[in-house]
């Protein structure tokens, strides 16, 4: 019986074990809680369109336009389009969570975004992000992709 209830007890710890270890297995940096920009859209209410391009020239990077203001509930439809010959992305949040982001992005340079507040184009591809701004504050938007941020790929939003 001893060794039974020895075999379930080290059974049951194996399990929790590799639970716990596979409960944060997925791409590293994309367990959001919640967004400090706000939270995903919902394509059924109404929202402002908003159209960014997203491209390179001359060594320098961006999006066009780099500045944009909202107002604090409103939902904004981002219609995406990267007019470059690269590969970039538009990722929502503050500047402290892309730097992070971003110094993650140096060890994935490949790592795909399946977050609600991102979306990567390939060239002369479009997308859109569907984004409702709950908080006040000053937000940025941000190609990621190493090197992008560094050429001035970033902009940003300002809510109030």
């Amino acid at each position: 019986m001893r060794t039974i209830f020895s075999f379930a007890l080290v059974t049951l710890a194996g399990a929790l074990i590799s639970g716990a270890a596979f409960a944060g297995s997925g791409t590293p940096g994309h367990s959001h809680g919640g967004f400090s920009a706000g939270q995903p859209g919902n394509p059924k209410k109404p929202s402002r369109t908003i159209q960014i391009a997203m491209h390179e020239a001359d060594g320098k990077m961006g999006f066009a336009p780099e500045t944009i203001q909202v107002r604090k509930g409103e939902q904004i439809k981002f219609l995406l389009r990267n007019t470059g010959a690269l590969d970039h992305e538009f990722v929502l949040a503050t500047v402290k969570e892309n730097l992070k982001h971003a110094e993650l992005m140096k060890k994935y340079p490949e790592m795909e975004h399946d977050d609600p507040n991102a979306k990567r184009l390939a060239p002369e591809k479009a997308g859109e992000v569907l984004w409702r701004f709950t908080k006040s504050g000053s937000f940025e938007f941000a190609c990621l992709i190493p090197g992008h941020r560094e050429a001035g790929m970033h902009g940003k939003i300002i809510v109030k």
